[in-house]
């Protein structure tokens, strides 16, 4: 059997991941650790947890020892574990740094004194290139320019990546993908906060004036696209995972709220967060000349999103009747939502 390590398998794109894994690849074994912090959610692969090929640890990727056992029968490693929403990182960045730039280099090292590992995957965001100016996207080549404690926690583990590619030749391939969306994404992303908002009837916090741009990857097509990588990929290299389908945020919301029938007065403009990215766009060429590309546009990758979360309630009220999340977007939203513009016809 082929063993894959997945970090942080319990989350949003590393659930999907493993799910992809064990339907298109018969002979793997999967074995995933995760901390499980508030984002890492055991419902996300509670109907395959007895499958033979999967196997679940607990456990924290900065603990050296646990590392070292699970690297000596991998194969292939895949690092999803992260902190990753950029909100809290200016809230606390100490976690960030701590999972992301430790982590990462405790993987690293485990990795390099293996004799089995063929190739290690990278999971880093397109966030690492700061913003983009109107009319131009990121190259691999293109300088990092984080402007978030989240992102430079990401230039971290790439640099440590790097770092061990030069000086011991780990085979290390490292994805740059643009904003996931798609199945159990945590509540605190904008797509699922506005979706589960606007079932609820509770009103839907959009930052500045709505007109930052993200481009809208849907998580299988992300997937599909770190499998290749995972084995076509070429060591030291990064690769832009986009889909072209950039949209304001304010788009965005107006189409999950068209989607479920839901008014446009519940959309409610709330104080920018600080250092808040224009824009983002990756060229992704790199990975098309490899016969990757997209199978979901904007509109299609929208639909599949709020339609899971409206026929899978039971998943979205569990975390949102938790303590800790409903702490956080207190403490994120309470003062602004109280202070916001509404929604006017005119924007």
């Amino acid at each position: 059997m082929t063993t894959y390590l997945i970090t942080g398998g319990c989350g949003f794109i590393g659930s999907n991941f493993i799910r992809r894994l064990l339907s298109e690849r018969p002979d793997a074994r999967v074995v995933n650790v995760d901390k499980l912090t508030y984002a890492g959610n055991p419902e996300n692969l509670r109907d395959i947890e007895r499958d033979e090929g999967y196997h679940f640890v607990r456990g924290d990727i900065c603990d050296g020892r646990l590392v070292e056992d699970l690297m000596q029968d991998t194969d292939y490693v895949f690092n999803f574990a992260a902190e990753s929403h950029v909100d809290r990182s200016l809230m606390a960045g100490d976690d960030f740094i701590r999972t992301e730039v430790y982590g990462t280099y405790t993987l690293l090292e485990a990795a390099r004194r293996s004799r089995r590992l063929k190739r290690f995957l990278q999971v880093s965001t397109d966030e690492v290139y700061g913003q983009v100016p109107e009319g131009q996207s990121s190259l691999e080549t293109d300088a990092f320019r984080p402007r978030s404690p989240y992102s430079a926690s990401k230039v971290g583990a790439e640099m440590q990546c790097l770092a061990l590619l030069e000086t011991y030749g780990l085979p290390v391939v490292t994805a740059r993908p643009a904003n996931n969306v798609g199945p159990r994404q945590h509540l605190e992303k904008f797509v699922p906060l506005c979706t589960t908002n606007a079932l609820s009837d509770e009103p839907l916090p959009i930052y500045g004036d709505g007109r930052q741009v993200r481009d809208w990857l849907f998580v299988e097509d992300n997937c599909e696209a770190l499998d290749l990588l995972l084995h076509e990929g070429e060591p030291g290299e990064a690769y832009n995972i986009g889909a072209a389908n950039q949209r304001y945020n304010i788009e965005v919301a107006e189409a999950i709220l068209g989607l479920l029938e839901k008014p446009r007065s519940l959309i409610r403009f709330v104080e920018d967060r600080a250092g808040h990215d224009r824009r983002y766009c990756v060229n992704f060429e790199k990975i098309g000349a490899m016969g990757w590309s997209p199978r979901h546009d904007f509109a299609s990758a929208i639909e599949a999103t709020v339609r899971w979360y409206v026929e899978n309630r039971w998943w979205w009220e569990r975390v949102r009747g938790d303590g800790e999340f409903r702490e956080y977007y207190d403490r994120q939203y309470e003062r602004r939502l109280a202070e916001a513009r509404p929604y006017s016809s005119k924007e």
